[in-house]
């Protein structure tokens, strides 16, 4: 079962009210986007004590993950007399629980804060594991610190909202878990329709996938060793994901992700022994589901300029995950310049 502060839960008033007995409803204060406030927020005012706290909104979109949204939040936080003793309550996706878990984070030193993951990428990526923050400079999750949710409420019922899109957004870090921890894993998640989802066999395997993900956090809270497992797709797709919002033409966190791990399973098949036949099973699944991502030679430069930025390098050298077989992981891996574009040429084509 997933660790005791994430919560999967068929009664989620109930146990949101439960959690937030100890605050009086003038000591909380509710973080939503545009989106969630219209289409979440409503489902947990049958709370009294939720219904009657503090609301703040932010506009939706990971391009308002920033400084200026941060600072809006800062601002009513303060104006509306919060204290260390407040408690926010982060109603959205990975970008909600991203920032609202960074305002907690830094105001007044930190405060607690809850989760309620209203998306499949937030409830198995962002809202789990106590990483926070917002991009800066057009860089991903460049200003950050870890501090945990005081407990991490998720509810499948949340994920009928989204749209095709957000669901495979979600489902490509469920199989970043999954490659990284064993073949069964793999298997059982590869199995889902994502044409005619069963939402009941989805929160079946979320539980495990959470629990994969838990358990490696657990070990290496701070991402010293053993945690960097989890970085597996995410140099080449914080990277690919920058780039997008440069040029205009933004994509989803997850669908960078799938391309991500195309690239570092190709770099895994040159490095460290990865099967060939798993990587072109992987390649063409992703195809089939994801497409692939627009971008051509005269993109590679700003690309490896982008991954020179990334949080994970040490030693100048850009700092890959990569695997030797499924369930197999080596960390702190590197390569050239020329062995990063042929996996970008790989992507492509």
């Amino acid at each position: 079962m997933p660790a005791p502060n994430t919560i999967i839960s068929t009664h989620i008033i109930r146990q949101l009210e439960y959690e937030i007995c100890d605050w009086e409803s003038d000591d909380i204060y509710i973080l939503t986007d545009t989106n969630t406030r219209e289409k979440c927020l409503p489902l947990l005012f049958e709370s009294e004590k939720i219904r009657n706290s503090h609301q703040i909104t932010v506009q939706a979109g990971d391009a308002q993950k920033n400084i200026d949204s941060l600072q809006q939040i800062w601002r009513y936080l303060t104006e509306n007399g919060a204290t260390r003793k407040s408690l926010m309550i982060n109603v959205g996706g990975g970008m909600i629980t991203d920032m609202g878990g960074f305002a907690a984070a830094t105001f007044k030193r930190g405060i607690d804060y809850i989760n309620v993951s209203t998306t499949l990428l937030g409830a198995v990526d962002a809202a789990t594991g106590g990483k926070t923050g917002i991009n800066f400079l057009g860089l991903k999750n460049e200003i950050g610190a870890f501090h945990p949710a005081k407990k991490v409420l998720i509810n499948v019922e949340f994920f009928r909202t989204l749209n095709d899109k957000n669901l495979r957004s979600g489902y490509a870090e469920m199989i970043k878990h999954a490659l990284i921890s064993s073949r069964k894993d793999l298997n059982d998640v590869l199995e889902i329709d994502l044409e005619n989802i069963d939402f009941e066999k989805l929160n079946n395997l979320l539980i495990r996938n959470i629990e994969i993900k838990e358990n490696i956090v657990a070990a290496d809270p701070r991402e010293q060793n053993l945690r960097k497992a989890l970085n597996l797709g995410h140099t080449f797709a914080h990277a690919l994901e920058s780039l997008s919002y440069k040029t205009g033409n933004p994509v989803l966190h997850g669908y960078a992700v799938a391309w991500g791990m195309i690239c570092e399973l190709y770099l895994s098949h040159i490095k460290t022994g990865f099967p060939k036949d798993e990587l072109m099973k992987m390649k063409y699944f992703i195809r089939e589901n994801y497409g692939t991502y627009d971008c051509g030679c005269t993109d590679y430069s700003e690309i490896l300029e982008l991954m020179k930025h990334d949080k994970k390098n040490e030693n100048r050298e850009i700092n890959f995950t990569l695997l030797a077989g499924v369930g197999e992981v080596k960390i702190n891996q590197t390569a050239t310049n020329e062995e990063i574009k042929e996996s970008l040429d790989f992507l492509a084509y």
